[in-house]
């Protein structure tokens, strides 16, 4: 895993040069909290008889999960055998691509996202946005066997994801891991 320092550590699969989950902010649980005391209060209104507790217990579980549904998006570029360039994988959510169909990867920042995910946007493209995190990294493919162009996905820390792809990734490709 690949810590704010850079430094990486080994993994039962390989080595974890980036590891990132797209989680909510935790200051998120302010205003959910707020909706279940509005609807226990709403409930209580409508049924005096009912328990005050029995609305909170129903949806106090449904915001747990939602909170924890909106953060099960991870990033990941797992080296599976070090000792070649071919084992590097990006994982993205449930999608995996090996590094070797990586032609270039661009950092978008937060400010640019418009016209990336707007006008410019390929409706064959990848996607994965996060709309509470700022920057975005589109990775562009070179495989003639996937109709897929480019993975478009949020990540907080893109300089870092460029760079443990530009670590291990062919070096003769300038363009890998630059911002364009």
């Amino acid at each position: 895993m690949t810590d704010l320092n850079g430094a990486t550590t080994a993994a039962p699969s390989g080595t974890v040069r980036f590891d990132e989950r797209l989680s909510a902010p935790l200051w998120w649980w302010i205003p959910g909290l707020g909706v279940i005391a509005l609807l226990v209060i709403t409930v209580r209104l409508g049924h005096p008889t009912w328990p005050v507790w029995l609305p909170a217990v129903v949806l106090l579980p449904l915001l747990a999960i939602a909170m924890v549904r909106t953060g099960r998006v991870r990033v990941k570029v797992v080296d599976q055998n070090p000792a070649t360039e071919g084992g590097l994988v990006l994982t993205v959510g449930a999608a995996t691509l090996p590094a070797r169909f990586i032609s270039a990867v661009t950092v978008v920042a937060a400010k640019d996202k418009q016209p990336v995910l707007g006008p410019e946007l390929d409706p064959a493209a990848y996607v994965v946005h996060r709309p509470w995190i700022g920057p975005m990294v589109q990775v562009t493919l070179d495989d003639p066997a996937d109709p897929t162009p480019y993975w478009l996905f949020s990540v907080r820390h893109p300089e870092a994801l460029a760079e443990s792809l530009r670590a291990v990734h062919d070096q003769s490709d300038p363009r890998v891991g630059q911002d364009n």
